[in-house]
């Protein structure tokens, strides 16, 4: 009886194990199996390598330390920026933008004039090399500008322009001699004693 009794156990032990066999195959099946449930992962797009030197435009030597800051533009719409700084050979290198955005490169460097540009990224190495000036004169709407476009006109403009330096008396004006009025002292005249 205890042969018989062994044979049984055995046969319900195979039994179990097949069982057990075929349903963790079949769990596993399910796991590699595509399934609409879940997140799908997505690749991220490929970047490009951009690396950016700051030199100055006097002598072509480098600017330490200048911000360069990027901002990735979609339309009209900022998506936010990223800064860096410029190490000792006025070089810094960025590589977590997408190949095909449009970027607004901005530098900011103390004592010189800040730059930006918009440019689109279409490699996967991208190599910039600008040149920043000391700052200049200050522009004034006091001073006569000469480079500037007529679309800020004086009341002086569409008359033409006498050869002597100023403006051209006014037509019928040149029969009439031109009268000025006495020039005041500066200052008090002193009298005699």
């Amino acid at each position: 009886m205890v042969s018989m009794q062994s044979r049984l156990q055995l046969r319900l032990c195979v039994l179990a194990t097949s069982l057990g066999l075929f349903l963790c195959s079949f769990a596993a099946d399910g796991q590699n199996g595509t399934s609409s449930r879940g997140r799908k992962y997505k690749l991220p797009p490929p970047t490009a390598r951009i690396t950016v030197t700051i030199l100055r435009d006097v002598n072509g030597k480098p600017i330490e330390n200048a911000a360069v800051i990027f901002h990735p533009i979609a339309g009209e719409v900022s998506k936010g920026n990223m800064e860096l700084k410029t190490n000792e050979d006025g070089k810094t290198v960025i590589d977590v933008l997408p190949i095909g955005d449009t970027v607004r490169l901005q530098i900011i460097a103390k004592g010189f004039q800040t730059y930006g540009e918009d440019f689109k990224i279409d490699k996967s190495e991208m190599a910039r090399e600008i040149r920043l000036k000391r700052p200049g004169e200050q522009y004034s709407v006091y001073k006569n500008h000469p480079e500037a476009s007529d679309g800020g006109k004086s009341p002086d403009a569409d008359k033409p322009a006498d050869p002597s330096g100023g403006t051209a008396p006014a037509p019928g004006a040149k029969d009439k001699p031109a009268t000025q009025p006495e020039a005041q002292p500066s200052q008090p005249q002193a009298t005699p004693k």
